[in-house]
């Protein structure tokens, strides 16, 4: 087992996970956006192949170097929509609470990655106090989403202190945690951690996870320990060209998670992040890809594929419609195999 991360490009290359020729042109692309690489993702990874699916997540690229007119620096809109330091307040019934920009790795495709880094910032004490006196003073607030960065970073101590604060607003019922620890860091998901999130509230972790090759047994055991806590598991996935746009993969990838107690939750349509170009799917490339997998696994398997629009106007359902108005009354129905049954019931016309 490799001792630690990798944080620089020399060492990616002196580890073989980059040739020595392409090192000095790569630290041109660390030196815009992070690199971190977790012992438990570097193992993973075939440096013999050149498309490697583990490697074109973590391991930095030329093409981040090229961005494309539409792409943004904020392309969800977080800047805009944050009215304190740590708050982005999208929709009426939820925020978001990033306690920390940091993460174990650094996603060449991530939407925050303009934000995040090794030396990305933390809330002060008092920062966090004002993020949650803006909760409690907002009855509108009925869930709160802990993001980051990876808040599995934080100490158990913190984790528990942000629970239990939330825990103590009335009005909060639900209380949802996003990381990639359990897949990338596994280790780090052990008692204490799992203890911190002991609260009445109903809380739920949704784990980001893109190819089945990452769900390691690590990782199974990660999700065991959360799940025998009674906390229930939820999975988000970025649909990634050259990684995961492929009908195979996904099945293998949603059965896996299912199979360690995760529900597969959001397919998400990689956001406008500069330099991220290259791992855009067309959307029609989605749809047929849902379409594949409507027959191929069972409803537990089934994610929502959506698109979050650009300035922050939220996420939209983009996936397959199966179903088309006919003229004088009722549906024409599509079938998971493509056959087409007439449904008569509605105003079709």
């Amino acid at each position: 087992m490799m001792a630690r991360s990798f944080r620089k490009v020399a060492e990616l290359a002196a580890s073989g996970l980059v040739p020595e020729a392409r090192a000095t042109a790569l630290e041109r692309v660390a030196e815009r956006y992070a690199v971190a690489i977790t012992p438990v993702m570097a193992e993973l990874i075939d440096s013999t192949n050149p498309t490697d699916p583990i490697a074109r997540q973590f391991v930095p690229d030329l093409a981040e170097l090229v961005v494309t007119p539409e792409e943004l620096a904020d392309p969800v809109g977080d800047n805009r929509l944050s009215p304190v330091k740590g708050i982005v307040h999208r929709y009426a019934d939820r925020v978001l609470l990033k306690p920390l920009h940091t993460c174990p790795v650094y996603c060449r495709f991530c939407f925050r990655r303009e934000q995040v880094g090794p030396e990305g910032e933390a809330l002060t004490s008092a920062e966090l106090t004002e993020a949650l006196s803006y909760i409690r003073a907002r009855p509108e607030i009925w869930e709160v989403i802990v993001t980051g960065g990876d808040p599995f970073l934080l100490s158990p101590r913190r984790l528990s202190e942000i629970v239990r604060a939330l825990d103590e607003i009335e009005h909060v019922q639900v209380i949802r945690f996003h990381t990639r620890v359990p897949v990338v860091d596994p280790t780090r998901v052990n008692a204490r951690l799992v203890a911190a999130l002991d609260t009445e509230k109903a809380l739920y972790v949704a784990i980001h996870a893109n190819h089945p090759r990452e769900l390691t047994p690590e990782f199974r055991g990660a999700c065991r320990k959360i799940a025998k806590a009674g906390v229930p598991l939820l999975g988000q996935t970025v649909l990634l060209k050259g990684v995961n746009d492929d009908a195979a993969v996904l099945e293998s990838l949603f059965r896996d998670l299912v199979a360690a107690r995760v529900k597969p939750y959001y397919l998400h349509q990689p956001d406008l992040a500069r330099g991220t170009g290259h791992f855009r799917a067309d959307l029609r490339q989605g749809q047929a890809l849902m379409r594949a997998l409507r027959g191929r696994v069972s409803g537990l398997c089934q994610p929502s594929y959506v698109l979050d629009l650009p300035g922050g106007h939220g996420k939209v359902p983009v996936g397959p419609c199966y179903t088309d108005a006919v003229e004088g009354g009722g549906w024409m129905v599509e079938d998971f195999s493509g056959g087409r049954h007439r449904y008569p019931l509605g105003d079709g016309g």
